[in-house]
């Protein structure tokens, strides 16, 4: 496929004639081609104004054939072979067996949710029959089910230029569950971009779908972004990113004259609790698990540790970890925007008082150097100047920790209550410290989406039970997740029907469950009057 620069409109291209932008190779600093011009006021109205006349006919689709639709796409994505690989790692800096493994994710997680669809029980239809001759007042006959939103805003993620991107979780979840979808590519990979959403406009194609069923917009700023947001056809938002742009996305979303959902999974410290049987039966194991997932992707995954709680004596742990990580090359970070902030966060944490330095690299000699090299960094405090300093709890993109040690249980379960909302939080230890630190499991269940058990953050299952969210301000709603079954439920109202003639209702909540699907009736999980049943 040939690289046009050009953003994907329904059917069309847009002009060239917005800002224009560039990917970049940040191991070489040079720019790739073609340049990327961002989209009009006028171009994002009508990705908007195709999106909800496509709607109706896209939302009225047999979850047959939306499933349909999401393998056709997965299997164009497979299709793009190394042309993608090699875009994607130019633009990210990302080594290709890395790239070819999110592919690989992404066009897992297609095939995940089309199943999903296929089964169609995911719309949890519920159904109270009547009771005319109740007693004092009759029961009306009450069906329900989940029905779509309308349009979906989808904002590409720097981190995963597959997984989180143009058909990523939030694309795949919208596109399920019957929403047409109009994304924002991310400035990092803006050709892996367009490859990707080629593939999804040939797949809409092959498919015979309506016109604005899906489009995909660049900004050289942030007035795209915005106008996306604010524009009342759309009627939800997903959002992976910074804390800043989230936070000023979700601004935008709450001051509309009609606010709606606005889901961001932001940042995410993913505390580490390493107890005292850990170090003492396998400290040297966990130290090195430790390290690789705090490292992996030059720590540039939301799921990165970036804390490591211990309780009394551990710097035997403590020495083997630093160890590693003071021996760890330098790497390639995703973009200059990227290594810069995460330059200027380690010299700025290095410089507050109540924090040692135990590693720094080469990372604050690399501070005025061009490049996206960096290395990792090791900082260290104690509980009582952690409990004192909110901003230890900011998140270093990147691969830095900061140790905190606990001389008690009691200082260990403040840590823990202090937490901000994260994603992730980790207990290494015994079956019988889940017994003897059962407050702490309790607590961190209150502060996390995901609590792990001796293992580490970094990978997340897409399966039905996986939570990949967690509370504010990890996202901007706890209640979600961004990858799993439950993230279909995200771009979903109930819609509710009383009293109505069997055959004006929707398809599964008709009394013969023509669907086949499982339902709950009068209270009861039932998968009844099938077709040929």
């Amino acid at each position: 496929m040939e690289l046009t620069g050009q953003s994907i409109i329904g059917y069309q291209r847009g002009k060239k004639t917005g800002k224009a932008l560039s990917g970049f190779n940040p191991s070489t600093g040079q720019p790739l081609m073609p340049n990327y011009y961002s989209a009009s006021e006028e171009e994002v109205d009508k990705a908007v104004q195709l999106a909800s006349q496509s709607f109706t006919p896209y939302s009225a689709l047999s979850g047959k054939d939306r499933a349909a639709f999401l393998r056709t796409i997965a299997d164009n994505i497979d299709r793009l072979g190394e042309t993608l690989v090699e875009r994607a790692s130019s633009e990210s800096g990302l080594p290709a067996a890395r790239i070819r493994n999110e592919r690989g994710r992404t066009c897992s997680q297609l095939k995940f949710f089309a199943k999903m669809i296929e089964s169609g029980s995911w719309v949890d239809a519920r159904i109270d029959h009547a009771e005319p001759t109740r007693v004092s007042v009759p029961k009306p006959d009450v069906r329900s089910m989940l029905q779509p939103l309308g349009p979906i805003a989808s904002f590409c993620a720097g981190n995963f230029p597959l997984a989180f991107s143009v058909a990523g979780g939030d694309t795949t979840s919208a596109l399920a569950s019957g929403n047409p979808v109009i994304v924002l590519g991310h400035y990092g990979h803006p050709g892996t971009a367009e490859l990707v959403g080629m593939a999804i406009q040939n797949a809409a194609l092959k498919c015979g779908l309506s016109e604005g069923v899906f489009s995909l917009l660049f900004d050289a700023g942030h007035n795209v972004a915005k106008a996306l947001v604010r524009h009342p056809e759309v009627r939800g938002v997903g959002f992976t990113g910074s804390r800043a742009g989230g936070m000023s996305l979700m601004e935008v979303s709450n001051s509309r004259p009609e606010p709606i959902p606005f889901y961001a999974e932001m940042s995410s410290i993913n505390p580490v609790f390493v107890l005292p049987s850990a170090i003492a039966s396998r400290g040297e194991a966990v130290a090195k698990g430790l390290h690789e997932s705090a490292t992996t992707g030059m720590g540039q995954f939301c799921t990165n540790p970036g804390v490591v709680v211990t309780i009394g004596d551990a710097e035997r742990f403590i020495s083997q970890f630093v160890a590693l990580m003071s021996a760890t090359a330098d790497g390639t970070m995703l973009n200059q925007n990227v290594v810069s902030s995460y330059r200027r966060a380690v010299s700025e944490r290095s410089k507050q008082p109540a924090v040692k330095v135990r590693w720094s690299a080469a990372t604050f000699a690399q501070a005025n150097t061009t490049g996206c090299s960096a290395g990792t960094a090791v900082f260290e405090t104690d509980a009582r100047n952690w409990l004192d300093d909110p901003s230890l709890q900011d998140e270093i993109f990147g691969p830095a920790i900061l140790l905190v040690s606990a001389t008690n249980p009691e200082e260990l379960l403040e840590i823990a209550r202090s937490l901000n909302g994260n994603l992730t939080a980790t207990i290494m230890g015994s079956a019988e410290d889940l017994i003897t630190f059962s407050d702490l499991a309790e607590v961190l269940g209150k502060k996390v989406g995901r609590v792990l058990f001796n293992g580490f953050p970094t990978g997340v299952e897409v399966c039905e039970a996986m939570v990949h969210g967690g509370p504010y301000p990890a996202t901007s709603d706890g209640r979600s997740t961004s990858v799993g079954g439950r993230a279909i439920l995200r771009f979903t109202r109930a819609v509710c029907y009383q009293n109505f003639p069997d055959a004006a209702l929707p398809a599964e909540l008709q009394e013969a469950n023509p669907c086949g699907i499982w339902r709950m009736e009068d209270g009861q999980f039932v998968q009844s009057r099938l077709p040929n049943g």
